[in-house]
């Protein structure tokens, strides 16, 4: 594999959203004219799933991706062929050969490595910058190994990293991140300049629910999608199209999401586990119970609304608020409650409390639903 050479984007992370998200718009922008390349996937876990998807993905030969629900009260019921994505490789397998292309073929950094992405490895040491290391553990010192031979052979070259991790604020978190742990190695102060000032790393919001895996290969989705960047001078985007939104107002969307559709998916899991609900009721189901249904939509109406009302965005909450209840009433959707009462704690924690924060200072808001919610 001496000529083998990376493709212009990395996308670390072999998940079905993002075969039907960002590789999915690519594969668009590619027929347009109109993205920068194609995409190399690397897995960086041992999952046997992902495993399975390289496979398959490492032919090129594309994979589809079906489109089915509401989009403005129209039926969308659609497949299309991804074709974005050249080969896959496994970390593990093919560590010398991404270290190598990554020197000087990549332009852009692309991840989405689950909720435990960003998790470090106390087996991952500075021993591993060696050329004939095995590959790191985790995938934050994976990428610190590559970006110091990048520093180290072609120290000016930029490069865009876009991490997709559903964390607020993510290039600057995975970028602290980087900085900190080559901090931690003992590397040299002008690395952590490097990945400061050279690399840009762009905070993003991703939002498509993708409902099921199409096996070996590709997926099941619903027809709204949108990747909202932050803007940020120098930044080279993988691709142009009409789903990718470059915004100055990132939190804005991170709020609307997080306190009306991740919001509503939990408050739907809090009465269905209160409920005792059937074990397979689905998001669609539920909102056709009309009593649950009806606290749901009390919730939003009187309780994250009006939050949004003091902060002089009531018109654009309210025509997010529709897509999100278009959403929910996908009838092809088969999102069970029960998997987004996973970690139910957890995310009442982390959708309920900070907008309880947000609404201290209204007058007359009182969020009696949200406060016992949490307190149960």
């Amino acid at each position: 594999m001496t000529d083998f050479t990376l493709t212009p984007i990395l996308q670390f992370g072999t998940s079905r959203f993002l075969q039907a998200h960002v590789d999915l718009f690519i594969s668009q922008a590619l027929g347009n004219g109109q993205a920068l390349g194609k995409v190399t996937v690397v897995q960086t876990t041992g999952s046997a799933d992902s495993a399975e998807r390289v496979q398959a993905l490492a032919s090129g030969a594309g994979y589809p991706v079906r489109i089915q629900g509401l989009d403005n009260g129209q039926v969308i019921d659609e497949q299309y062929w991804s074709c974005s994505i050249k080969t896959a490789l496994q970390a593990g397998l093919d560590w010398r050969v991404i270290r190598r292309g990554f020197i000087g073929d990549v332009q852009v950094v692309i991840s989405n490595t689950g909720d435990k992405g960003y998790v470090l490895d106390a087996a991952d040491v500075p021993a591993l910058l060696a050329e004939d290391a095995s590959a790191p553990i985790s995938f934050p010192a994976k990428l610190l190994v590559l970006l110091h031979d990048r520093w180290q052979r072609n120290p000016h070259a930029p490069l865009s990293l876009f991490p997709c991790e559903l964390v607020s604020r993510n290039g600057d978190v995975l970028r602290d991140l980087l900085i900190g742990l080559a901090r931690g190695w003992g590397l040299d102060s002008a690395f952590a300049g490097y990945l400061r000032e050279t690399c840009r790393w762009a905070n993003s919001l991703v939002d498509r629910i993708v409902s099921q895996p199409i096996k070996p290969v590709g997926a099941v989705a619903e027809p709204y999608a949108i990747w909202a960047i932050e803007r940020q001078e120098g930044l080279l985007l993988p691709c142009v199209h009409p789903c990718v939104v470059l915004t100055d107002e990132l939190e804005q969307y991170e709020h609307f999401k997080l306190f009306m559709l991740n919001l509503g998916h939990s408050w739907l899991a809090e009465r269905w586990q209160i409920e005792q609900r059937s074990a397979d009721e689905t998001v669609y189901e539920a909102m056709n119970d009309p009593l649950l249904r009806q606290s749901l939509e009390d919730l939003w109406a009187q309780e994250v609304l009006p939050v949004f009302a003091a902060r002089g965005q009531l018109s654009q909450a309210r025509d997010y608020l529709a897509s999100v209840r278009e959403r929910f009433l996908n009838p092809f959707l088969k999102h069970r409650i029960a998997d987004i009462a996973q970690n139910h704690e957890e995310k009442k924690r982390r959708r309920f409390l900070p907008l309880l924060e947000m609404g201290e200072g209204v007058a007359g808001l009182q969020q009696t639903r949200l406060r016992s919610a949490l307190q149960r």
